[in-house]
Order: C-alpha cells, then sequence, then structure tokens
C-alpha cells in the first residue's frame, strides 16, 4: 500500500515537471530580398523555401524592398510559395520599403503579408519596350490582361482585394501601408519582425496538405545564408557586372590572337566571357545590342588595318556605346546598363584597339633585329677569305659565311643578304683594300 502511494506520488511529480516545463521553441527561417526580382533572388527564395520545409520549420519570413523585376522570376517564386509546405511571410520592410511592380505579386502571393509603418505597394502595370505602332500596342495589351488575370487569381486564391490588385496592374494604383490594410491588400501593419510573430501566432493559413495554424510565438529566427554560388550570380546578374565581363573577356581575347603564347590574357578573357554570356542568360538581352557591339569591335580592328583617318574608330565607338544602350532591353533602371559605365568603357575600348593593339600589329610587321632573321641586311667585315666559304665578323660576333662573288679579302665590307642554317650568304658591300686612285 505504502509502496504504491510512493509511485503513484512519483509519477504524478513527473507528469506535473513534464507539464510545466517549457516547450522547445519553434524556427522561423528568414531571407531578405533587397533589390530586383531576377533568378539570381529567385534562386535564392527557392532554396529557402526547401530549406524550410526540409527543417520543419515554422514559417519562412522574407523582408522584402524591391522596385519590381523580371516577370519570369516573379511567376517561379509565387509558384514556389502555393507549392510550399511551411507558411510563407512576406514582410515589406524596414520603413521606407517598397513592394513594386513584381513585389506586388509576390506580396500579396503570400500566406500572411505585412508591411513596416512608412512603406508602399502597388505600380504593377507591365512595362515593355518597343518601338510603338499597333503591333506593340496589340502585344502590350496582351502582356497587361495576362498579368490581370494572374494577380486576380493570386489575390483571390489568398482572400485579398481582387479589385485593387487589377487596379494595381491596369492603372498602377499604389498605395501606403495603412490604405493597404484599410482595404485587405495586407493583413498587418507592424513595426518589428518579432512583434509580427508574436501577432500572427495561432493564425489559419492553407498549405497544399490543408488547413495549418500557426505557431510562432516565441520562435526564433534562423537566417538562411546565400552560398558562393547564389552570391556569383546575384553579382554578376548585375548588367553592369554583366557588361564589364564581356568587354573584359574580348579584350584578354583580342590581346592572345596578337600575342599568341600571352596565356594569361587568354585565360582571363575566356573565363569573363563565359561568365557574362551565363549572366546574360538571366538579363533580358537585346540581340541588336549586341550585334552593334560586335560591329563595334569590328570596326575598331579594321581601323588598324585600314587607314581611313578616325573615321572607323569613329563609328566604331557610336556603335559600341547605342549597343551599350540597348544591350539589356528592360524598363527597370536596375536591370540596365549606366551610362557611368558605358562611357569609360568605350573610351577605354576605343584607347584599347587603336593604342594597345595596334602597337602589337605594329610591333608584329616591324623588321626583326634579333635572332637569325635580325641578321638580314647587317654590315660585316670579312676576317677569313671567303673562297666562296670563311669568317666574317658582324656586330663583334664571328659568323660562318659563304659567297658568289668569291674570292672576298680580308677586310672586305659585306652585307648580309641571307641566312641558312647558321651559315650567312653575303655579298660584296665595300671593298676598303681597293687601293685609291691617285
Amino acid at each position: 500500500m505504502t509502496k504504491t502511494f510512493y509511485k503513484l506520488l512519483l509519477l504524478l511529480l513527473l507528469t506535473v515537471s513534464l507539464l510545466s516545463c517549457p516547450s522547445a521553441a519553434g524556427v522561423v527561417k528568414r531571407i531578405e530580398i533587397d533589390g530586383i526580382i531576377n533568378p539570381a533572388s529567385a534562386r535564392f527564395i527557392e532554396r529557402a523555401l526547401q530549406e524550410a520545409a526540409a527543417q520543419e520549420a515554422e514559417a519562412l519570413l522574407i523582408e522584402l524592398d524591391t522596385p519590381g523585376g523580371l516577370m519570369d522570376s516573379m511567376r517561379d517564386i509565387i509558384k514556389g510559395f502555393f507549392a510550399s509546405k511551411v507558411p510563407v511571410i512576406v514582410y515589406v520592410a524596414p520603413s521606407g520599403s517598397r513592394a513594386g511592380s513584381a513585389g506586388v505579386f509576390i506580396t500579396l502571393a503570400a500566406h500572411v503579408a505585412a508591411m513596416a509603418p512608412g512603406t508602399n505597394i502597388g505600380a504593377a502595370h507591365p512595362v515593355t519596350m518597343g518601338a510603338g505602332g499597333e503591333k506593340d500596342s496589340t502585344m502590350e495589351g496582351k502582356i497587361v490582361n495576362d498579368a490581370v488575370a494572374f494577380i486576380r487569381s493570386i489575390a483571390e486564391k489568398r482572400h485579398r482585394n481582387i479589385d485593387w490588385a487589377e487596379s494595381s496592374v491596369r492603372q498602377s494604383a499604389s498605395i501606403t501601408e495603412t490604405a493597404a490594410l484599410e482595404k485587405s491588400v495586407i493583413d498587418l501593419i507592424v513595426g518589428s519582425r518579432d512583434s509580427l510573430l508574436y501577432l500572427i501566432d495561432g493564425r489559419s493559413v492553407d498549405l497544399p496538405a490543408g488547413a495549418h495554424i500557426i505557431r510562432t510565438k516565441g520562435a526564433v529566427f534562423e537566417d538562411v545564408a546565400m552560398t558562393w554560388r547564389d552570391r556569383m550570380l546575384l553579382i554578376i546578374s548585375d548588367p553592369n557586372i554583366a557588361y564589364v565581363l564581356m568587354l573584359l573577356g574580348i579584350y584578354g581575347l583580342f590581346f592572345e590572337l596578337y600575342n599568341p603564347g600571352a596565356i594569361v590574357p587568354g585565360v582571363i578573357g575566356g573565363i569573363c566571357l563565359i561568365l557574362a554570356f551565363f549572366a546574360f542568360q538571366t538579363l533580358p538581352v537585346n540581340i541588336a545590342g549586341l550585334l552593334l557591339i560586335i560591329l563595334a569591335i569590328l570596326l575598331f580592328l579594321l581601323e588598324i588595318k585600314v587607314t581611313s583617318y578616325g573615321i572607323l574608330s569613329i563609328g566604331g565607338a557610336i556603335s559600341l556605346i547605342l549597343g551599350s544602350i540597348m544591350l539589356i532591353d528592360s524598363p527597370f533602371p536596375g536591370l540596365r546598363i549606366s551610362l557611368g559605365v558605358i562611357l569609360p568603357a568605350a573610351i577605354a575600348t576605343v584607347i584599347f584597339f587603336t593604342v594597345a593593339v595596334g602597337l602589337s600589329v605594329r610591333a608584329q610587321r616591324r623588321k626583326p633585329t634579333t635572332g637569325m632573321q635580325g641578321m638580314m641586311g647587317e654590315i660585316g667585315v670579312v676576317i677569313q677569305e671567303l673562297n666562296p666559304k670563311g669568317k666574317i665578323e658582324v656586330h663583334g660576333e664571328i659568323w660562318t659565311a659563304s659567297t658568289s662573288n668569291f674570292p672576298l679579302r680580308v677586310g672586305t665590307v659585306v652585307r648580309v643578304i641571307g641566312v641558312k642554317q647558321l651559315m650567312l650568304n653575303v655579298e660584296l658591300f665595300r671593298d676598303d683594300n681597293t687601293p685609291s686612285t691617285p
């Protein structure tokens, strides 16, 4: 009886202690997207979603500040949101941030959409580049209608304001965080990420597996770090970096072609070109701009070989500047090449091809001054009679020589007219042993 009582008491104490112990805090994965939406950011978000799901995190928090970006990358991100096994929280922060263009779609597609005070959202109208005209107008209308249908489906799925979502595309509507909350575009206005986790605790969201209750009270943040591959892709996806890499690649390869055996310029140029073309796959490259840059390089090369009094160089510089401006076909300044990069690059390219490569070509055309070929035309003195072979002295060096003008006496001045192996072929230049006329 006593033993049974003590066992029950011990069991009761253990149960109470277990119930009173605080449960392990949950984990919320966090990343920051600050800049243009492009394949690099889409890849980063996709990897963060996979890592959050693999570690059974409570949610993935994306702190967003973007003017917009590429539609294809935005669609890839939203597909990831819809297929995510963990809740996705998009938080437009810190104050002064915005969710523009593609950022509107991404914010609306999140399971929880929040904004910090002093932020704004909107202007999701897709902008296209074109020369105008009926065809371009028709194509733009198709793109707008497609974007409207897509954003309406997102708003409907997430139970947000469908009419405002459409107006953000058709009329480029943009609103502050306060208006966004009033119009049911977002769920919360909150000043910090810790407060955000506290306020969304217990909220129900729809995941592919069904309804899910968010448990973020007391959760801790874990940042998802970019891998070296993500960082490299993000860096070279910058149009300015990709453009400079392309020019460096061109410089390196041409320098190697005109100076065979240098090796280092060719290797560096090849690596730069590969990186540039890899980056161009993630950017809206205009083929006409690329062709103009190639034309500019050809004009610079022709200037080296053809006397045009600078006309070809001027044409090459104009072609390079126009091609560089047209190279990236995007309405977003962040996805275009800066004039501050284009103009110095154009000047450097003109100098490179007119000076560096020009000097290299002239050096190749210059008469050899060393080695066997450098002996051609040199003047020497016979030190052992040539009959037809003998010895001559050229620049203090003793050479075996032969001549068809034999015999040539010692002291005769000869000129080198041929070289065969180590034998010089000479002709009479002046016979200093000939008696002078009185």
